[in-house]
């Protein structure tokens, strides 16, 4: 599945909530189901900067593909980073680099999160693409 679809499927988990709450209700949902990232990492060289929770993540390469793992101590922003991992884990270093993350904007999340919490989002982002740029520069 591509990036496009993987973002494809989560604005259709969202399209049928019209209240504020049931959406929120599914990004905490979606950070309760994820995997989450093994305790090992939960380090401060796993922090993210600009988090104002606390996000630990961690990348990989496996044949060619990241693949990430993150976690937060808080529910909404565990809930963002299990979605961003969703997306984009699996994919090769150039399709995350050039991949543009439209499903924050289509399910209305940019408008709904606090500036803080769109910093920190911001945050991951540029994290997972910062991954997937040292890992292209080891592949080639």
């Amino acid at each position: 599945m591509t990036i496009n679809e993987k973002q494809d499927e989560i604005i259709a988990e969202f399209e049928f909530l019209d209240d504020w709450l049931d959406k929120y209700q599914q990004i905490i949902d979606k950070g309760m189901s994820s995997k989450g990232i093994d305790p090992k990492y939960k380090t401060p060289e796993h922090l993210i900067e600009g988090c104002q929770s606390k996000v630990w993540m961690v990348a990989e390469l496996k044949e060619g593909k990241v693949y990430y793992q993150a976690e937060s101590n808080t529910d909404i922003a565990g809930g963002i980073a299990a979605m961003l991992v969703e997306v984009l884990s699996g994919h090769t270093p150039d399709e995350i680099l050039n991949s543009e993350l439209y499903f924050i904007d289509k399910i209305g999340l940019k408008e709904h999160l606090s500036p803080t919490r769109s910093n920190g989002m911001l945050a991951m982002m540029k994290q997972m693409k910062l991954y997937a740029l040292a890992f292209k520069t080891q592949v080639e």
